[in-house]
């Protein structure tokens, strides 16, 4: 942490006495210099990872904004509409929690397409055999111009895809087959081949259903005035309720394959929501939106070391950073040195000491 912030303090623009068209100019050239360190230190938090087949997972978060800050929109926000925010699009390592890199963006730039240049920028810098094994994404990247681009690039991917009036003609069509196969976890699959409007050709398509066994209502009111109407939907023999979901790909994985795959691609949720609530990604406010995106960016550095740490600390399960950091950070340290030695006396403070012992150990064993 100490040389994140000596190394932050070192790029940071100094004042400028001269004009504003100079003043700009010395901040960009600052920001440059800070940019490429960035670069290079997410690169080295991630490297070994690389090494063996991963999933790269693209998604996309709002960030809820407050103040005036350069790039406040109104755009696509779920939870508040109607406030301004942030973008976060973010490229992920998938299952094991590292970010590859992020960028913020303005409310109004949540679509794919604003993901794509990063996102093909990020897989064409790495060597062939550094490559991610597939690209997954929700229904935002399963569109011509993303899937396109893999292709062009010989890059596999799985994506979801909205489920427009072609994709519901498909469904129908396969429930009429009944040709379906377990995928694991309540799920069928089926697959088929399928050109939508706009398509360049026909791609693989994969449709998974699980039946929805729960109690459900659904609410009719035809004002605000209105008491609403409650529809009770029986489950009966009968009357089958199914969710699903439609999956476009450039793979030969399997259906139990790609059933679990898709499962998988949730993972980031949980990601996202540790980095907005117990790294600070939801709480800093910059005036303008590059030093903003530096500020993301190192964030998800000191994720990832944590990430890294937390991981030899205990290897076989994750912990999350509202339990592993006050059980890791609850020592207190004091530096001693005689003869030309140094020594660092650590006292926990914590209940789990023995415990924490243990994973100290573990941590010197792997570094």
């Amino acid at each position: 942490m100490t040389s994140l912030r000596r190394a932050l303090a070192h790029l940071a623009p100094a004042p400028c006495k001269y004009g504003s068209e100079e003043e700009r100019a010395a901040r960009a050239i600052q920001l440059a210099k800070s940019t490429a360190w960035m670069d290079k230190a997410l690169g080295e938090s991630t490297q070994e990872s690389l090494r063996t087949p991963w999933i790269l997972d693209a998604d996309t978060s709002v960030k809820l904004l407050y103040g005036h800050q350069a790039g406040a929109e109104i755009g696509y926000n779920p939870t508040k509409p109607g406030r301004p925010s942030h973008t976060l699009h973010t490229y992920w390592i998938g299952n094991i929690r590292l970010v590859l890199d992020v960028e913020v963006q303005s409310g109004k730039a949540s679509a794919a397409k604003h993901s794509l240049p990063r996102l093909c920028q990020l897989i064409e810098r790495l060597v062939p055999e550094e490559r991610p094994a597939l690209v997954r994404g929700d229904s935002a990247f399963g569109n011509q111009g993303v899937m396109a681009e893999m292709e062009r690039t010989e890059q596999h991917y799985l994506f979801k895809l909205r489920q427009t009036a072609g994709v519901k003609r498909l469904i129908e069509r396969q429930w009429q087959q009944g040709d379906w196969q377990n995928a694991g976890q309540g799920f069928d699959a089926v697959e088929g081949k399928l050109r939508l409007t706009g398509w360049s050709g026909a791609r693989r398509v994969v449709v998974l259903r699980r039946r929805i066994k729960d109690s459900m209502a659904a609410a009719e009111t035809s004002n605000e005035s209105q008491q609403p109407t409650l529809h009770f939907i029986d489950h009966s023999d009968k009357v089958k309720l199914w969710e699903y979901a439609i999956l476009v790909t450039n793979t030969d994985y399997s259906l139990d394959a790609i059933g679990q795959l898709y499962r998988d691609r949730a993972d980031c949720e949980n990601g996202f929501d540790e980095l907005k609530n117990q790294w600070g990604w939801g709480g800093y406010t910059t005036q303008d939106l590059e030093r903003c995106n530096l500020s993301a960016r190192a964030v998800a550095l000191i994720y990832n070391w944590w990430s890294w740490y937390v991981r030899l600390a205990h290897p076989k399960t994750r912990l999350e950073a509202i339990t592993s950091r006050p059980m890791l950070l609850s020592g207190i340290a004091r530096l001693t040195q005689h003869a030309g030695q140094s020594r660092l006396l650590l006292t926990l403070t914590h209940a789990a000491g023995e415990h924490i012992k243990s994973m100290i150990a573990n941590i010197r064993k792997g570094s």
